[in-house]
């Protein structure tokens, strides 16, 4: 019998913790086994969207807004979080007005890709001198980054509330999903907490898109800490357990959460160093607009931590129906 992560700490918890605590454990990993967690979903869209809104909001600002459709992703990001708060209230808002706020803002991120590839192009040398303009250039694959919460928003659309978990049509359509015979589609897998090889599969591509963004942007640094170094290491490793993970439901349920926690705790300590380090540039806390513009950009880890969050959510989930 293969190992089943999620089975595995629904017994460690009933061994391990008092029981007003162990059971909410138990109910919270199942609630994310069979896709019932919209409202939680809806409050993490919320708040990443306005980290990252912050985060574009200023590197814009540096950029004197030169063009009108930098103002387009700090809008939508203002959008997206109120869509998650709404959503979080009401299940129509989460169906509806989430999605296409979404999906809007994913299609942004992809237009943003191309102005930012076109930014690079622009640069003396173009193409020819690609290290340097990469580096000296727009971040690269920060619009797509910018479409993480985005993209969880799209997620969250098609869940489940929490509460349909023990509703009486819930148990009728769970009994009815489990024995059905055939392929689902991938809504219907969605709907139900059947999405692990799909989200391990975009957990490889934001692992990439995030460390590259951490090594070129700590590369300006000249690695001047060893710590910057890390992001850098966990990325392949990140990518290789994604890539196992679709592949095997024994990795998906050991080595992508082990590195994924690793990935988390990286970007959590990460957004530490960052803000020490604004607060040492001179004036630190005194001058805290200035100091947040030109020191290291304060949301960048918590980037890098997205991924870990997706690979351990996609570890507690269900395999797709084949």
């Amino acid at each position: 019998m293969s190992f089943i992560l999620t089975t595995a700490l629904e017994r460690s918890a009933n061994r391990s913790l008092p029981e007003p605590l162990s059971g909410a454990v138990t109910t919270a990993l199942e609630h994310l086994r069979k896709g019932c967690f919209q409202r939680s979903l809806c409050l993490v869209v919320s708040a990443t969207s306005v980290a990252s809104g912050l985060e574009v909001g200023y590197e814009h600002y540096k950029g004197s807004y030169s063009n009108p459709v930098m103002y387009t992703p700090v809008a939508l990001s203002a959008a997206l979080a109120g869509a998650g708060l709404l959503g979080f209230f009401s299940g129509v808002a989460a169906r509806t007005l989430l999605r296409w706020i979404s999906v809007i803002t994913l299609a942004d991120g992809i237009i943003g890709f191309f102005f930012h590839i076109r930014g690079v192009a622009r640069k003396p040398g173009g193409w020819k001198l690609p290290v340097t303009n990469i580096v000296m250039g727009p971040p690269i694959f920060a619009p797509l980054l910018f479409g993480t919460s985005a993209y969880l928003g799209l997620m969250a659309s098609y869940l489940r509330r929490e509460e349909d978990l023990h509703s009486v049509a819930g148990r009728v359509h769970n009994a009815i999903s489990e024995f059905a015979p055939g392929k689902a589609d991938w809504r219907t897998n969605l709907r139900y907490g059947r999405f692990q090889k799909h989200l391990s599969s975009v957990t490889v591509l934001w692992a990439f898109f995030s460390g590259f963004e951490a090594l070129y942007s700590h590369y300006k640094a000249n690695f001047r800490y060893k710590a910057q170094w890390s992001p850098v290491l966990l990325t392949p490793l990140v990518m290789a357990a994604g890539i196992g993970a679709v592949k095997s439901r024994r990795i998906a349920n050991t080595a992508l959460p082990a590195a994924s926690a690793l990935a988390l705790a990286d970007g959590a300590i990460g957004f530490y160093y960052h803000v020490r380090g604004i607060t040492r540039r001179p004036g630190g806390v005194k001058k805290p607009l200035y100091n947040t513009l030109y020191g290291p950009p304060v949301f960048a880890p918590l980037l890098f931590a997205a991924c870990g969050f997706l690979g351990l959510m996609a570890s507690l989930l269900r395999r797709e129906k084949k």
